[in-house]
């Protein structure tokens, strides 16, 4: 199979497929597209498939302060080393799903556009040089954040961590060149960050490298970079997009999620 293109998941009958949206159809696959003989098995029309997340992590790797404007923004000074903290695969939700707002925990919750990078093979210890080797593709991801949690907790897992706060989507591209993608995000169709990944401290090469020296990165896994400068706050009845150059725009509404 051709390992080039854009992979999605699909919902069919209750059952999830990796697929390969190939125009107006959708190429269903018999594993994940990064996984050896791999075939297509059934094809189905593009318009109206239900996507999800267009994988399923073991873990999601993120970067703090990884943007020059975004740690002028904030008044950090630059990192001397990426500064990684991680999401549980329970937040993960898809293009459409909705982000719950827990309003009886926080106050604050706020978006994060972000270019992920989705593991292809195994990494461990991977020298910079040969660590694009280990990219399957890219994808979007929204590292929505309760932001009054994170500056209370004085770490981040709380804020970072609860369900549906790691929308991904809507699908994985493949073979792009990811050193300066436009990186856009939206509030209600009105424009709220807008940067470039040429604005990255920690390119993607050092990323892996630094990463993959602290934990093993699996097939599957994803890497968000960080986000740039303007993020900020949401409120139920919201729709939030993340819209990455190459890759496409990952939309999700906002709704109120009490207790």
């Amino acid at each position: 199979m051709n390992p080039l293109g854009r992979f999605v998941r699909v919902e069919l009958h209750g059952v999830m497929h990796y697929g390969r949206h190939n125009g107006a159809i959708i190429e269903l696959l018999s594993a994940a597209p990064w996984q050896s003989n791999v075939c297509q098995i059934a094809e189905i029309p593009a318009a109206g498939a239900v996507l999800r997340a267009p994988c399923q992590p073991s873990k999601i790797i993120c970067l703090g302060v990884n943007y020059r404007d975004h740690a002028q923004e904030f008044g950090h000074d630059l990192p001397a080393c990426p500064l990684i903290f991680m999401k549980p695969p329970s937040s993960v939700i898809g293009p459409d799903e909705s982000i719950v707002y827990p309003d009886y925990w926080t106050q604050r919750v706020d978006y994060e556009a972000e270019l992920a990078v989705v593991i292809g093979a195994r990494a461990r210890r991977v020298p910079a040089a040969a660590a694009l080797a280990s990219v399957f593709g890219y994808t979007c991801l929204n590292d929505v954040t309760a932001r009054d949690l994170q500056r209370a907790d004085g770490q981040w897992t709380r804020a970072k961590s609860f369900d549906t706060f790691c929308p991904i989507g809507p699908a994985i591209v493949a073979g792009i060149e990811p050193s300066d993608l436009a990186v856009r995000s939206f509030v209600n169709g009105e424009l709220r960050q807008q940067s470039r990944t040429a604005q990255l401290i920690f390119g993607i090469p050092a990323i892996i490298e630094f990463v993959s020296h602290v934990m093993t990165l699996e097939p599957g896994d994803v890497i968000a970079t960080g986000t740039p400068a303007g993020v900020g706050p949401l409120q139920p009845g919201d729709v939030v997009e993340i819209d990455i150059e190459n890759i496409g725009r990952l939309r999700n509404p906002v709704v109120r999620g009490g207790s």
